[in-house]
């Protein structure tokens, strides 16, 4: 890419993400956008605008954002979202610091070599940039000019670590002081309980599990639910809902038309076949109705032979204080390590229930086949991905299709066309994998949505890397360099070496397209403000229906923390090959902090609280993006044949020690809940009646399935006598 087409990328991505904040300006004033643009501080009972939001100043929302303390976030959007915000200040310091001291010492450095002059004199194909003069590539071999970019390897390093151990202390207290807290959390006071073992004739699971759990907590134990295989209430209970959803909309229908139409009104009518496109017509209203009245004992016979017949070699335990819990959770209660596995209860609202029964060796089996199944559609994902990066080139796309070479000549389509091409191709690929992976960790047997979103989130960490850093880098290069390497079979590892200044400049119109363009659309919402008019004018009847359409949802940790992953590791990776990406890096965090701020005070609900155990998870990955970028360094003093290269070798020794050291200070305390933690004493006794009752499963929560039906799933032996 020629520097006019970089300069275009970055002006256009500059003005549109201007046109779309001075669009959220506008638009969020408007009082009938208020829930697409405040949900959360509606959904709290709090005034939209308050605090000036209303006002006309264009950059208000940064005034705001920023004047935001850590605390304002945990009270508004959690604890996991501070660690969030967290992970991007620390990356923000990193990627500032190293700029602090790269930038003045580095780009004279490169830009006043001529090793690229030379290349071009020699070999005459023009394929370098303007941009490439300010690079490591442009550094002679052997050069003793080669010493600052060594020095500078290690600064990169050593700021990391000195942030990342500043970061795990941070974290680790807010952590702390979010346990601590005197306010009452159901899963404080339950363990979850896998690998039951099998039962004797005439006893129920549930005798089993309260038997064995009074023996041994006899003071404090409270009681014990059973899991249940519910997914035949469960889909009789969806039914119901959805019946009882249409008949409100019907209703909301017939009475406007009273309104609108004649005094009687027009009643509504629907399909009994498919989605109400086929089969009998009938009344609605009626029809909902008698499909509800046939539901309602269905589901409640269901309910008590769920209860009863269908139970589970799983259970939540119960105990009357937390500190017990947590003891429980953290021992060993069997001496077989396939019965009795016990662990913390996650929050209600997160527990997957169909993963609660499957047992230990099934667990690790899936779990092995799992990552086979991710480890194959890494590899197979490379090859279309390189084959996109390599194809989506205009020089490539004449050369595959020639009769488009009048129009991509218009120099100023050819200017944003390679300006923008290969990175929307990019994204677009990139936005079809994460559900997958999210499937897939729900099928090892996790049994909390936290926890598979984690999971979900560490494979597409490593997808991103391998395709999308390594996989572009290297497929790009053996595309453009094929008939050499044929040629020269042995000259493929300088070859690629060699390409990593010349796809620096891809990687900064990559990171300059997602800050701009992806905060500039993520701010002003304007997917989900159409998404929301169009709802409310055509489908929406009912204030259920209008709270659904305009229902937020979370800030989406399963592929917005590998994004941001990806970047740092770019970023890393490229800070002294092409230091000129290091203020991308910093303007990616430090506006997307500002901008996920206001999102997180006014705008996103979090659908989950794992108090910060996602912050292990991001800080060991931060930890291969260094080590990534060490390697990466070595080999490229390797290419530039540096004869104090080995010099390069114990940074990733440290950071081996440096991530090791990390783990055995602190994980241990992200794994478990201390006990000093849960000995903090409570504003107010529990309600244990009512912590119970939270874990019970929506399809099996209703009046008439009372105390008595619980325990009348005790033992078979009481139902018989």
């Amino acid at each position: 890419m020629d520097f006019s087409s970089f300069l275009t990328s970055l002006v256009t991505s500059f003005l549109i993400f201007v046109v779309l904040m001075l669009l959220f300006t506008w638009l969020s004033r408007r009082p009938g956008n208020a829930v697409v643009y405040y949900p959360s501080r509606i959904l709290k009972g709090l005034d939209p605008w308050e605090g000036g939001s209303a006002t006309r100043n264009p950059l208000a929302w940064m005034r705001e954002a920023f004047s935001s303390t850590e605390q304002d976030i945990v009270n508004i959007s959690g604890v996991d979202s501070a660690v969030y915000f967290v992970f991007l200040g620390t990356a923000f310091g990193i990627l500032l610091l190293s700029g602090v001291v790269l930038l003045p010492l580095l780009l004279p450095i490169a830009a006043t070599d001529d090793s690229i002059k030379r290349a071009q004199d020699t070999t005459s194909n023009g394929t370098f940039g303007e941009l490439d003069k300010l690079a490591m590539g442009n550094v002679r071999k052997r050069s003793s000019r080669l010493w600052a970019f060594l020095i500078s390897t290690y600064w990169v390093s050593f700021v990391s670590y000195y942030l990342l151990w500043k970061a795990y202390l941070h974290v680790s207290r807010l952590r702390a002081n979010a346990l601590m807290s005197p306010e009452v959390r159901p899963e404080q006071f339950a363990i979850l309980v896998r690998d039951v073992p099998s039962v004797t004739e005439g006893q129920t699971i549930k005798e089993q599990v309260d038997s064995y759990f009074k023996d041994i907590y006899p003071q404090s134990y409270y009681r014990s639910l059973i899991a249940t295989d519910n997914k035949k209430v469960n889909k009789i209970y969806e039914e119901l809902e959805g019946f009882k959803k249409k008949l409100a909309h019907a209703e909301a229908v017939y009475a406007e038309s009273k309104k609108s139409g004649k005094p009687e009104g027009s009643r509504p009518t629907t399909r009994t076949g498919f989605l109400g496109l086929v089969g009998k017509k009938v009344d609605s209203i009626e029809y909902c109705n008698e499909k509800i009245n046939e539901l309602i004992p269905k589901l409640e016979a269901e309910q008590k032979g769920t209860l009863r017949e269908k139970q589970q070699p799983a259970a939540l335990v119960f105990f009357t204080s937390r500190v017990t819990a947590a003891c429980a959770s953290q021992s060993l209660h069997a001496q077989m390590v396939d019965k009795w596995m016990v662990s913390e209860a996650p929050e209600p609202r997160q527990l997957i229930w169909p993963n609660l029964k499957i047992k230990f060796f099934q667990r690790q089996i899936r779990q092995y086949v799992v990552y086979v199944i991710v480890a194959l559609t890494i590899f197979f994902y490379m090859i279309p991905i390189g084959f996109i990066s390599a194809l989506t080139t205009l020089d490539n796309l004449k050369k595959i299709l020639p009769f488009i070479k009048p129009v991509v000549n218009i120099a100023v389509l050819k200017t944003v066309l390679e300006a923008y091409l290969p990175q929307i191709a990019l994204i677009i690929f990139l936005a079809l994998l994460p559900s997958l992976l999210l499937f897939l960790s729900k099928q090892e047997g996790i049994p909390s949505e936290s926890h598979a979103v984690r999971a979900a989130s560490g494979k597409y960490f490593y997808f991103t890397v391998l395709n999308v850093f390594i996989g572009v880098t290297v497929g790009g290069t053996l595309f453009q360099s094929f008939k050499s390497i044929e040629k020269h079979p042995n000259s493929i590892v300088s070859t690629l070496a060699n390409s990593l200044p010349g796809n620096a400049t891809f990687f900064l119109t990559f990171v300059a397209l997602k800050f701009f363009v992806g905060y500039g659309l993520e701010l002003s919402r304007l997917v989900p403000l159409i998404i929301f008019h169009l709802k409310r004018k055509y489908l929406c009847k009912t204030e259920a229906e209008l709270k659904e359409a305009w229902s937020p949802g979370d800030f989406g940790y399963t592929t917005r923390i590998p994004s941001d992953m990806l970047v740092i590791t770019v970023v890393l990776c490229y800070s002294v090959i092409a230091p000129l990406i290091i203020p991308f890096g910093v303007v990616y965090f430090g506006l997307g902090w500002l901008v996920l701020r206001n999102q997180a005070l006014k705008v996103y609900v979090p659908s989950f609280e794992s108090q910060g155990r996602m912050w292990p998870h991001i800080h060991i990955r931060i930890m291969a993006s260094l080590l990534l970028y060490q390697v990466t360094m070595l080999g490229y003093f390797g290419v530039k044949e540096f004869f104090y290269m080995p010099l390069l070798i114990p940074l990733p020794i440290l950071s081996l020690l440096f991530a090791y050291v990390c783990a055995k200070k602190f994980y241990r305390s992200f794994a478990d809940t201390a006990l000093e933690v849960t000995s903090k004493e409570l504003k107010e006794t529990p309600n244990m009646e009512q912590i119970f009752r939270s874990f019970i499963p929506p399809s099996l929560s209703s009046e008439k399935v009372d105390e008595d039906q619980y325990e009348d799933a005790l033992s078979q032996a009481s139902r018989v006598g």
